[in-house]
């Protein structure tokens, strides 16, 4: 497989890939990730065999827009959607119930995680294409990718196509936060502290 670069703003050549079942390299507000279109379980799997990435890992879900959480989640808790509405897009990733539908290769179990990444150019491939499942676009255990061309150093051969938007911020990942219970409860320490999601929802 020949591995593209190309700008980050042909979203139409990455909708090409994606809709044909590939999986397709771009910036977010973090690293570069690796994504899949939500509902296509083939592409998925795809992205564990492209990053040797351990099939019982779960892979979050990246949508562009709140109106999109109703896509991938089912009975969504008010305070997920009171908790999104505060924070994202940005640094909270928060575990919902999962919409049956979602493939098993996204998650194993009944939720699934959620987040909106505050990156132009994430959010551009996100609204064109619907939510889409997508990691890091590393090898597994490998540094996490910064660049279009650490991303090509990586996964060469491996993946289609790479959109270069320039050098990603990088920094500590997301808070991850259960929202599935009475209160939310922190499963990954991040930018956003307990204190900051209790105000949210007083």
């Amino acid at each position: 497989m020949k591995t593209e670069i190309v700008p980050a703003s042909q979203i139409a050549r990455a909708l090409e890939v994606l809709q044909r079942g590939g999986i397709v390299a771009f910036p977010t507000d973090t690293v570069y990730g690796l994504g899949a279109l939500a509902f296509n379980n083939a592409a998925i799997e795809s992205i564990y065999t492209a990053k040797d990435r351990p099939l019982e890992k779960a892979i979050p879900i990246l949508i562009g827009d709140l109106s999109d959480l109703d896509k991938v989640g089912f009975d969504i808790p008010d305070m997920a959607l009171r908790l999104a509405a505060r924070f994202m897009p940005g640094p909270l990733t928060c575990v919902i119930p999962k919409k049956p539908t979602l493939p098993r290769a996204v998650s194993a179990t009944s939720t699934v995680a959620v987040r909106i990444p505050n990156h132009p150019d994430a959010l551009a491939l996100l609204r064109a294409a619907g939510p889409m499942a997508v990691t890091s676009a590393n090898t597994s255990g490998a540094p996490n990718p910064l660049t279009a061309r650490d991303v090509y150093d990586q996964l060469n051969g491996r993946i289609p196509l790479i959109l270069d938007g320039g050098k990603t911020p990088g920094g500590i990942p997301s808070t991850l936060v259960d929202c599935t219970g009475e209160k939310p409860v922190i499963l990954r320490e991040g930018p956003i502290t307990l204190e900051n999601l209790i105000s949210a929802l007083e």
